[in-house]
């Protein structure tokens, strides 16, 4: 896995360990692009307080930020950053994979 592979599933894992921020890519998963103000309708978090968390999802590119009307901004889910996460544990699993049939074969020999 390349470095910059490595930085973007960094940047993933500490963006979905927060549960706030999970909460707003499930929102977004289920309910599809909204804005800031949209969000805090559907969860019980402050609109200042989702704006915070949108910001960090954005730099991390696991959301885009569109330019609607009425100067209001819609974030919508991007998965290119969620696939590099999910293949560097991919990788991680392989990994893992092969030494445990190893240690089972040994165990079972």
């Amino acid at each position: 896995m390349s470095p910059d592979s490595e930085t973007v599933a960094e940047q993933v894992f500490v963006a979905l360990a927060d549960p706030t921020r999970r909460s707003i890519l499930s929102s977004l998963a289920a309910g599809g692009p909204a804005t800031a103000t949209d969000l805090a309708g559907r969860l019980p978090i402050t609109r200042q307080a989702i704006a915070k968390h949108l910001t960090l999802l954005t730099e991390t590119g696991l959301v885009t930020a569109e330019p609607g009307e009425r100067r209001r901004v819609r974030y919508r889910l991007h998965s290119a950053p969620m696939r590099v996460a999910q293949q560097y544990l991919a990788a991680l699993a392989s990994d893992w994979d092969g030494r445990l049939d190893a240690l089972r074969e040994h165990l079972e020999g």
